[in-house]
């Protein structure tokens, strides 16, 4: 049996997006190109912006379609900053200790540039501190960046309390939502943001697609220049195909979102209770409560994290040890021991994520082979 727990990392395309994919294989002109078979791909991506827009409660004109969401944080942590100044140099930005690598890198890039960045700090659960958060703004304060969801352990921020720090010193506020989107509501003004990020293949769309959400008072200098597409926000000719698989997916999760809410809760819940239960000295990484629906992150103390990942794997069961982003790195989770653990902890840690074609048969089996394989590690361990 091949049980797939890693939808944090990406999802399985959902039969009714490639379905709605393969259809539309014939709209293969430029949607810049004024003849008919252009004007057709031309409204098929108004119709997905329309859609998409709905989904947010955003307007079609602040949808900006890019490859996902490490080229929309790019422009987001980058446009912003020129826009005030023409120069990184001298401008301060807020993030946290615990974003996706895609906000980290940018921002260690920023400060080559001569951009102050304040890292915020997090609770043992993974939340912020508000009055740090307020504490931290300055006059050359440009932007405040922080992750709605984390990927690792699922804690999600008071983005509504953050929203309105932001607003009260008039500072644009961007979110990484990537992990929130299909999850949990999210809606543009209730949330109070101003920039969001999102990649389609973590909601069972293609790879290769996603969004940045812009609020139409907030003007970006474009990250990547050459023709006026996307109203001259993202140079490059739009990709249709991906698009419309992106926009099916928007639609299916109206459909599918509140179901999936409980049934992968409680297919999550049953996983993590079943760990819990039969293997002890085990730690839950991140909020038992405010957290995503799916997310499961596990530390098993005295047993490498990448060992059971592996011996999982030759049971067909597929896991995380953290972001897939960062799988190819030796270092520890940054999550985790931002969290105030230990190297040790960091080290053990699993992640589970559950997602849409889960089930019952699975979660069993999983259960059963990962008793299973600690045990087996952990009396090889007190052997050596």
């Amino acid at each position: 049996m091949n049980v797939y727990l890693d939808n944090n990392a990406t999802t399985p395309l959902d039969p009714r997006v490639k379905k709605v994919m393969i259809d539309a294989f014939d709209l293969y002109g430029n949607p810049s190109s004024i003849h008919e078979m252009g004007r057709r791909c031309k409204f098929a991506i108004d119709d997905c912006r329309k859609e998409i827009a709905s989904f947010l409660g955003a307007e079609p004109s602040e949808i900006i379609f890019t490859s996902g969401a490490t080229e929309a944080n790019n422009m987001v942590l980058k446009g912003v900053l020129l826009n005030n100044n023409l120069t990184f140099e001298g401008n301060h930005i807020i993030t946290t200790k615990i974003e996706h690598s895609s906000i980290l890198n940018v921002c260690k890039s920023l400060e080559l540039k001569g951009v102050s960045v304040s890292y915020l700090s997090v609770d043992k659960h993974g939340i912020i501190n508000i009055d740090e958060l307020e504490g931290s703004i300055c006059s050359n304060t440009k932007l405040i960046s922080i992750i709605y969801a984390n990927n690792e352990i699922g804690t999600i921020q008071p983005l509504e309390n953050i929203s309105e720090i932001a607003k009260k010193h008039g500072i644009p506020l961007h979110t990484d939502a990537v992990q929130a989107i299909g999850k949990i509501p999210v809606n543009v003004n209730a949330l109070g943001i101003d920039f969001m990020s999102i990649s389609g293949h973590k909601f069972y769309a293609p790879k290769g697609i996603g969004v940045l959400y812009n609020r139409k008072k907030h003007k970006l200098n474009p990250l990547i220049e050459g023709g006026s597409h996307e109203k001259g926000r993202r140079a490059g000719t739009e990709n249709v195909l991906g698009i419309i698989g992106l926009a099916e997916a928007f639609r299916c999760l109206k459909k599918d979102m509140n179901d999936d809410f409980y049934r992968i809760k409680k297919l999550r819940d049953k996983l993590e209770k079943g760990i819990l239960e039969n293997i002890p000295n085990v730690k839950l990484n991140g909020h038992p409560e405010k957290r995503l629906p799916g997310t499961s992150n596990l530390s098993f103390i005295t047993v490498e994290g990448s060992a059971i990942l592996l011996k999982l794997d030759m049971q067909g069961i597929y896991v995380s040890t953290g972001s897939a982003c960062q799988s190819e790195l030796t270092e520890p989770s940054h999550v985790i021991t931002a969290l105030g653990e230990g190297i040790e902890t960091a080290r053990s840690s699993v992640r589970f994520s559950v997602g849409r074609l889960n089930t019952d048969i699975e979660i069993d089996y999983s259960i059963k082979n990962i008793i299973k394989v600690v045990k087996e590690l952990r009396f090889l361990t007190a052997v050596i």
